[in-house]
């Protein structure tokens, strides 16, 4: 678990720590990246953001998804709020919900949403509370390829599914020049890549062969990978650096990091024309979700099988977990004032220009409401 420009609304993030004074509890999730704001931004943003009584360590873990969105925000809210230091590791979301369940950080980053057995496993940290959803963050999962001479390809999500379980393993193959006539695709291996470490991104890339194509990708999905075959790198950054090395590799990551000579494939989803990975059609996707977490969670289920015009189904949202209830009475002001600054519109209004997206409007109103009653 980077898009374009958007509207400002509301994202994700996450977050861990290093070097250990404050032992915090609470909240955790998702995976690794960077990137900054520029410094015009980050004056404006310090402007508004609220520092209450927000002071010591902030630690958190999470989703590589959102690392470089949350890179961004710690420099700004950094900034502001002088007193506070966040250490936020992407260690993927999969980490980052045992570390917030098993109290290590204030929260966490995840491109899924809790489990009930992980909210379960919740209630033993957040006393008299338990852990929810915050969707944060959007962005699309571009389908990365690094294949000399060919620049511009388009798949189907069949076509996808077939690469990635290792049933379609050479570029020609006439599935591929089908969808791309006027390409001149090279007789060369196909490497495909994929996560090794259990990943939110892993999950909602599957959420989509499942919902699309069901009769080729006979799995049951979740943060770890099943299909057999192809290469395995740590982390959205260590799959798009193993793209990068490799002619005739493919891989899934947040568009955030395909980037340095990597092309993105453009989704045939069965709309008049080919969607590319991008923050507007990320957000396109995200605002036809519907809001299916109970209580103060905010969990979103999302259309991964989208026909709409524009509208890119390879498509995550990143949640900030935390106690509703519970928190540390040490990090409980500082967890509220990051919450809140990502929340806000300036935080939402960062993403576009970083290659994410913001959460829609209706949606980033429910979580700011939830961000001020935690406790």
């Amino acid at each position: 678990m980077k898009l374009q420009r958007m509207n400002r609304r509301a994202l994700s993030l996450g977050a861990l720590a290093v070097s250990g004074a404050l032992a915090l509890t609470a909240c955790g999730s998702d995976d690794t990246g960077s990137s900054t704001g520029s410094s015009s931004s980050a004056t404006a943003a310090a402007g508004s953001i609220k520092c209450d009584d927000a002071k010591g360590q902030l630690l958190a873990d999470g989703s590589s998804a959102q690392k470089n969105a949350i890179d961004a925000w710690v420099k700004n809210f950094t900034q502001a709020c002088s007193g506070v230091q966040v250490n936020y590791k992407g260690s993927g979301s999969g980490a980052g919900v045992t570390a917030f369940t098993q109290g290590q950080v204030a929260f966490a980053g995840s491109d899924s949403a809790l489990k009930p057995e992980d909210v379960t496993a919740s209630k033993a940290v957040c006393s008299g509370g338990q852990g929810i959803d915050l969707p944060m963050v959007a962005g699309p999962i571009a389908v990365a390829f690094n294949v000399s001479g060919v620049d511009n390809l388009t798949l189907d999500a069949a076509t996808i599914a077939k690469i990635f379980d290792g049933k379609i393993t050479n570029w020609n193959d006439a599935a591929i020049a089908k969808l791309n006539p006027d390409a001149t695709l090279p007789d060369l291996k196909i490497q495909p890549y994929h996560r090794s470490d259990e990943s939110g991104t892993t999950d909602n890339f599957t959420k989509y062969l499942i919902a699309a194509t069901p009769d080729n990708w006979k799995y049951e999905g979740g943060k770890a990978w099943q299909a057999k075959g192809g290469q395995a790198a740590a982390g959205s950054s260590g799959v798009a650096q193993g793209v990068k090395q490799t002619n005739g590799a493919i891989g899934y990551m947040e568009l955030s990091y395909a980037k340095d000579g990597l092309g993105t494939v453009a989704v045939d989803t069965g709309a008049s024309a080919p969607v590319k990975a991008s923050s507007d059609g990320a957000t396109k996707a995200v605002a036809a979700a519907q809001v299916v977490g109970t209580g103060s969670d905010l969990s979103l289920k999302l259309d991964y099988n989208t026909k709409a015009e524009g509208a890119y189904p390879l498509t995550l949202v990143t949640y900030e977990i935390a106690c509703d209830k519970g928190n540390k009475a040490a990090t409980l002001p500082a967890t509220k004032a990051f919450l809140r600054y990502i929340a806000s519109e300036d935080g939402q209004g960062i993403l576009s220009g970083i290659d994410y997206a913001p959460i829609p409007d209706a949606i980033i109103a429910k979580v700011r409401t939830t961000i001020e009653g935690l406790s």
